[in-house]
């Protein structure tokens, strides 16, 4: 049995889940965007209490472990390896983009290639590539997305994420489709337990989220 705590914190909705294997046991989601810090903790307690277990009893904690949002990736990582060191858990870190791919190889299964973006401000994404198996093929990056951006990929391809959508008037790709949703808790636990199985686990002391691109940090104008 391996029984796994998801944080899912690399965008605007944060969510929560507990699976014993690839069975999400419970889950809870955001409504309103950007409640991690007020809310990833209640809702840690929230489905440990719906699956009638306690943190001592979670085999491991797994997060989103980017790129994303940096002050999101921070709190689910702070969140996450506060437990880890506390109740001596091993920690996992799964790439946003792969859990992305997964759902939406999940909606489209016979899609030779699944393009996972999160939206990164204006036209510019950070994406990556998969194949139907979910190895990476291009790696992730942040794209000023252009019309010709990805004709290098032939056949069906699948643009997925909460930065997809503001793609569709730009890539008139053929065989092209469109799936907007963002990142989810739930989608984290089937790559978790494989990380679990293969003791693919993160070094607590060092460990660091995947930015992919430093902090938007802006200096204040000086007042005469």
């Amino acid at each position: 049995m391996a029984l796994i705590l998801s944080i899912e914190s690399a965008t605007d909705h944060c969510s929560v889940c507990v699976s014993e294997k690839e069975e999400v046991l419970a889950y809870k989601a955001a409504e309103e965007k950007f409640q991690h810090g007020q809310q990833l903790t209640l809702f840690i307690q929230s489905v440990l209490k719906s699956a009638q277990l306690s943190l001592k009893d979670m085999d491991a904690i797994a997060i989103s472990g980017g790129p994303g949002s940096y002050t999101a990736l921070r709190i689910g990582t702070a969140t996450a390896k506060g437990i880890c060191f506390a109740l001596d858990k091993p920690l996992i870190a799964i790439p946003s983009l792969q859990a992305l791919a997964l759902q939406a190889a999940r909606l489209k299964p016979d899609a030779k290639h699944f393009c996972s973006m999160i939206d990164a401000r204006r036209m510019e994404v950070y994406t990556a590539t998969y194949d139907y198996l979910l190895d990476e093929k291009e790696v992730a990056k942040a794209l000023i997305v252009t019309a010709d951006a990805f004709d290098h990929l032939e056949g069906d391809i699948v643009f997925c994420g909460n930065g997809a959508e503001k793609c569709k008037t730009v890539l008139q790709k053929p065989n092209s489709h469109f799936l907007t949703f963002g990142c989810d808790a739930r989608y984290l636990a089937p790559l978790a337990f494989k990380a679990f199985q293969g003791s693919k686990f993160e070094h607590l002391a060092y460990y660091a989220p995947f930015y992919l691109k430093p902090p938007n940090i802006t200096t204040p104008k000086k007042r005469l």
